[in-house]
């Protein structure tokens, strides 16, 4: 079988395609990359397409011993990317051959990075998709973060053509982002005062935060209500539990919750949100739902027209 050994699977590596879609009725989650920008570049560099089955390399460590001849390319998070042990740039394709050893060190800038093959990963599917979520133990393998010894099956795909994404058309990851949101139909739970309280706020990342959600601290908010039935939540979703600060629901949210919700901020924004470490700094910025429906076409529209260098 051709494929990828898992030497050393790093912190924390996921096997994500596109995410989990339909399933909410019996509570499983959509899953799918924290950080689809970054998740669909490196697909589309090895020519893929946009929702295939990739890695997911939280903070790094990761290393794979190449039993295929392929291409790959890694986007998102600055890891120092080696090729049997030859620096290599990201954001680009590249050739391997079997044998070869494929390492990404520990982040320095961002913190999701993402590793795709020429062809995808040859996952089997659970519910639709390989995406994995630990916490239902479904997808990628057993539902299980990547062991040591894993392996990841692949076809050949050796003589393809190389890309490279411009420098100028890769995100800064270092940047404090501003979050825009859509309000929610319970916005009006929180008065004007409260409202632009945390619209004016600075918020901190704390160390609780995970594929679920980001919880932040600072400036507390409330609500004037004093409770209210479990509904579904959608991805992006800002809960304000009692203790008034927000917490930023994501791909692996539960599928229904119980805490007022301020709005939800939008695709985006949460991927850039996904590249922070504990400590960085965020702050919040009201927009239309018009406004945001422009700014996710506009982005679409310059995925689909940015043009690639070809290298090889």
């Amino acid at each position: 079988m051709k494929g990828f050994k898992v030497v050393q699977p790093g912190l924390l590596t996921l096997i994500q395609d596109g995410g989990r879609y339909g399933h909410h009725r019996i509570g499983l989650t959509t899953g799918g990359p924290l950080d689809a920008h970054a998740f669909k570049w490196a697909n589309r560099l090895c020519e893929n397409d946009l929702n295939t089955t990739a890695l997911e390399v939280s903070i790094g460590g990761l290393v794979l011993e190449a039993q295929v001849d392929t291409r790959v390319a890694v986007c998102g998070a600055v890891m120092p990317f080696k090729i049997n042990g030859q620096q290599m740039p990201r954001w680009c394709s590249h050739r391997v051959k079997a044998g070869d050893k494929i390492e990404l060190g520990f982040a320095t800038s961002g913190a999701r990075a993402y590793l795709a093959v020429a062809g995808g990963f040859e996952i089997k599917q659970s519910f639709s998709s390989t995406s994995t979520v630990t916490r239902e133990m479904i997808g990628g393998l057993q539902g299980q973060k990547l062991q040591p010894g894993d392996f990841l099956p692949c076809q050949s795909s050796y003589s393809g053509a190389l890309w490279a994404l411009p420098e100028s058309e890769q995100p800064d990851y270092s940047r404090s982002p501003t979050l825009r949101v859509v309000l929610g139909y319970q916005h009006q739970a929180f008065d004007r005062v409260q409202q632009q309280l945390f619209f004016s706020s600075e918020y901190t990342l704390t160390s609780s935060a995970d594929r679920m959600g980001f919880r932040l601290a600072g400036q507390a908010v409330t609500s004037t209500m004093s409770g209210m039935l479990s509904e579904g939540i959608c991805h992006g979703a800002i809960q304000i539990p009692a203790d008034g600060q927000p917490i930023v629901l994501l791909n692996d949210r539960q599928t229904i919750g119980g805490y007022p919700k301020m709005g939800s901020v939008i695709a985006l924004d949460t991927a850039q949100l996904s590249q922070q470490l504990p400590g960085a700094k965020v702050c919040f910025e009201e927009i239309s739902l018009e406004l945001a429906h422009n700014i996710l076409c506009l982005a679409e529209r310059r995925f689909v027209t940015t043009d690639v260098l070809r290298i090889a």
